[in-house]
């Protein structure tokens, strides 16, 4: 399962993000969004936990909970569906 991480502290890193979650079972990877310019963490990431279960466990258990000081929220991605019947502006 893909899990949002948000309002996360600007000097959080992967490693801690991992160490947080690893409580809750397996992480399979971990991406913190950095920006390109700065090099500075933009307050989010994504956690992929194989195992299901131990996901939903995570999510529940982290969701408004503090890290570093700041409440942190954490939610199951949602794939986003594509709309096949997308409209195109045709030309002026």
């Amino acid at each position: 399962m893909n899990i949002y991480v948000g309002q996360l502290p600007y000097d959080v890193n992967e490693s801690e993000l991992k160490e947080l979650f690893s409580e809750f079972g397996e992480i399979a990877s971990v991406n913190l969004i950095m920006d390109h310019f700065s090099g500075k963490s933009k307050g989010f990431a994504f956690i992929d936990m194989p195992n299901n279960s131990e996901a939903d466990t995570a999510v529940k258990a982290l969701n408004k909970s503090k890290f570093k000081a700041r409440e942190i929220k954490v939610n199951q991605v949602q794939k986003q569906r594509r709309n096949k019947r997308t409209k195109r502006r045709s030309g002026y």
